[in-house]
């Protein structure tokens, strides 16, 4: 039984990178095109979401979203939720319809086909780098300027298993209040149970996402910026635990 069951994590391991590759290959062409003027974007977005609909579809998860505000179209918001797994990426796609960018790592433009694109569409960070972490700020404020919303883990990368909630960065924070954009503090309850980094564990079922009450940033200053990022973690703290 032990044997069929790390059987089974190897094969759903290879189905997910089969799932993820596989749509962009097909998409390609439209894909290519999507990306070839910036204001093209959002219709990018939208193959960027049927892509994450079809890997998390595949994969035998079922997302259930609850809203305790709405998102409203055309109006960019600072995206945020806690990071666990992969499929965050896919969660975070099908949870908001307002075109979004992500602020991601720079390693991550290394990874094979998937990482062309990341390059071409996402804002870049090398958090090593001081030059780079002021940089995203500029071009964050581009894509604000054209109507996007930005999206950011804000833990900074994927703590131990044994953390429920690491602490939170600055950035995410700093870059609303700078913008005047509200917060949306999003909550995934079960990703890290789903398909954790963690190689041998994961399987099929039910994606809780809770999108809380926005945060208004709206008369803030940079000195604000560690207040509204403790309460933003405290929001999605208690939710976890609430869900455990």
């Amino acid at each position: 039984m032990k044997l069929l069951k790390y059987l089974f994590w190897i094969l759903y391991r290879i189905w997910f990178y089969v799932l993820v590759t596989l749509p962009i290959l097909l998409l390609f062409p439209l894909l290519v095109l999507s990306i070839l003027k910036e204001e093209w974007y959002p219709y990018f977005f939208k193959l960027a979401r049927l892509w994450a609909k079809i890997i998390l579809i595949g994969m035998g998860f079922r997302w259930i979203i609850k809203k305790e505000q709405s998102l409203e179209p055309h109006k960019s918001y600072m995206l945020i939720a806690n990071h666990t797994s992969m499929t965050d990426i896919m969660l975070m796609l099908v949870s908001s319809k307002n075109p979004f960018v992500f602020v991601g790592k720079a390693e991550l433009v290394k990874i094979p086909i998937f990482g062309f694109f990341y390059k071409r569409t996402c804002i870049l960070v090398d958090r090593s780098s001081e030059k780079s972490r002021k940089a995203v700020f500029l071009r964050a404020q581009k894509r604000l300027n054209k109507g996007l919303s930005i999206c950011i883990f804000p833990e900074g990368g994927v703590p131990d298993q044994h953390v429920i909630l690491d602490e939170f960065m600055d950035g995410a924070f700093r870059l609303a209040i700078n913008h005047q954009i509200p917060i949306v503090p999003m909550t995934f309850a079960d990703n890290k149970k789903r398909f954790p980094f963690v190689f041998f564990s994961g399987g099929p079922g039910k994606m809780r996402v809770m999108i809380h009450h926005f945060l208004c940033t709206e008369g803030l200053t940079s000195k604000d910026s560690k207040n509204l990022k403790e309460h933003a973690r405290t929001i999605i703290l208690k939710q976890l635990l609430n869900y455990n």
